[in-house]
C-alpha cells in the first residue's frame, strides 16, 4: 500500500514541486528532505535556527503518519558548511533521536535550492519500529 502524507501547512510541496512531503510504501515512510525553511521560504541565518526547524519539521510529517522518531531506522543529513555547524547539529539530533538509535550519515554539499539553507534531512521510518 502507498500513501502520500501531506501534513496541514505542507500542502505546497504537493501543488508546487508536484511531491509528497512524506509517503508510505508498505510498513515503510519515506519523508522528502526537511530544511529549515520556514512557511514562507526563507530561512534564517542561525544554523541552530534552521536545524531546530528541519527536525521540528520532520517531526510533524512522523506524527501526521502515526509515527515518532523512534520509529525512524535511518537518516542522511546534508550539509553546507558541516564543520562549522556539527556541534549544534548534533545537540538538537540527541533532543529528537531515540534508542534504539536510527543509522545516521552526515554528508557535506555544495548548496540547496533556497539560498542560505544549510542543512536538509532524509529520513526513513519503519511503522511498528519505536517503542
Amino acid at each position: 500500500m502507498t500513501r502520500s502524507i501531506v501534513p496541514p501547512g505542507m500542502e505546497g510541496y504537493v501543488s508546487d514541486w508536484k511531491m509528497s512531503p512524506a509517503i508510505f510504501s508498505g510498513d515503510f515512510l519515506f519523508l522528502t528532505g526537511m530544511t529549515g525553511a520556514g512557511p514562507d521560504g526563507t530561512v534564517d541565518p542561525d544554523p541552530a535556527k534552521q536545524i531546530e526547524l528541519a527536525f521540528q519539521r520532520a517531526d510533524d510529517v512522523l506524527t501526521h503518519a502515526g509515527l515518532s522518531f523512534g520509529d525512524v531506522v535511518e537518516m542522511t543529513s546534508y550539509h553546507v558548511g558541516l564543520q562549522s555547524h556539527i556541534s549544534d547539529f548534533r545537540q538538537i539530533r540527541d533532543r529528537f533521536v531515540q534508542a534504539p538509535y536510527p543509522a545516521w550519515t552526515a554528508i557535506e554539499v555544495a548548496g540547496f535550492v533556497t539560498p542560505g539553507t544549510i542543512c536538509e534531512l532524509r529520513i526513513i521510518a519503519k511503522k511498528g519500529t519505536g517503542s
